[in-house]
């Protein structure tokens, strides 16, 4: 076989490689009651912040600690543990991807995605901000 060949296989086993890896990491989005329904399993749950609820955050005593709560599609509504610091404009936030397991009935976050309305514009655009908890 020619090396041209060679670099071709290769090639074509590492796009294989890379599709079947994200294909993998995607997971699937998921409500509560499932991530309920299978706990210390890491799902991704997409949400919209209840801001009538208590969202905890003091630094003070610890900075990498921050509650609040959230609704998912079905109206499901549950308390969120984020082991990291509160995300700037936290509040203004219109969607929120969370990705974490359920763990005593408290979803335990290590991932935040926001979609809130840009300040730039007239709020027609969506900005992304993510945070990642330790």
């Amino acid at each position: 076989m020619k090396k041209t060949h060679i670099i071709g296989i290769i090639v074509i086993a590492l796009a294989i490689g890379a599709i079947i890896s994200t294909i993998n990491d995607a997971g699937t989005y998921v409500t509560f009651s499932r991530a309920r329904e299978h706990p210390n399993t890491e799902f991704t749950v997409i949400g919209e912040l209840n801001k009538a609820k208590e969202i905890t955050y003091e630094p003070e005593i610890d900075a990498n600690l921050f509650s609040f709560y959230v609704t998912d599609k079905d109206g499901t509504e549950e308390k969120i543990v984020f082991h990291g610091t509160k995300p700037q404009d936290f509040e203004r936030s219109e969607q929120i991807t969370m990705q974490g397991k359920m763990v005593n009935n408290t979803f335990i976050c290590n991932k935040i995605l926001m979609k809130c309305p840009s300040k730039y514009n007239d709020g027609s655009e969506e900005v992304s901000i993510e945070a990642s908890g330790s």
